[in-house]
């Protein structure tokens, strides 16, 4: 299983809470998680050990956010079809994909992993350039991502009868 199907699996997202998850809004309020989380954990700098509070606060929102949302009433949005388009990038060994879809998506989760290093170390030593220029690494690989996801699901929408199932 890939890194991101255990992390899928870690968030228990099934096929109503990914339904949920393409609607709109959990994907664009998806974005304040990381900016949450840093504030939250930078809050042991006033917070000390209370600060325990607002990183469990940070990371309920993170979990929760793709629970509280209706489904979409339609799957056209470009962050619906990004959503869609990850769930086909997580099923990728069962439905294989496109050769030109596999090594970008690939590059991009590297960007943003070297950006949350940053991110780690700027909020470990409470250091402002680290942590910001790591979240602009983490968002531009993430959102590029994203676009690319799009892209996949438009291409992979008919590859097989789960895919269309999903379109409802």
């Amino acid at each position: 299983m890939t890194l991101e199907g255990k992390i899928a699996r870690a968030f228990a997202l099934d096929d109503a809470t990914w339904l949920r998850h393409a609607n709109p809004r959990s994907v664009i309020l998806r974005n304040t998680a990381l900016p949450v989380l840093i504030i939250a954990f930078w809050s042991r700098l006033w917070l000390g050990w209370g600060s325990v509070i607002p990183v469990a606060l940070a990371l309920l929102w993170t979990w929760f956010n793709p629970r509280i949302f209706p489904a979409p009433q339609s799957l056209d949005h470009w962050t619906s079809k990004a959503v869609l388009g990850e769930r086909v990038w997580l099923n990728r060994d069962a439905v294989p994909i496109p050769l030109y879809h596999r090594i970008v998506p690939n590059i991009l989760s590297v960007v943003s992993a070297i950006g949350m290093l940053f991110v780690f170390w700027g909020v470990l030593l409470f250091d402002l350039w680290p942590t910001l220029s790591g979240t602009v690494m983490v968002y531009l690989g993430k959102l590029w991502f994203l676009d690319r996801m799009v892209w996949l699901w438009n291409d992979m929408q008919d590859a097989s009868p789960e895919y269309r199932r999903w379109r409802m």
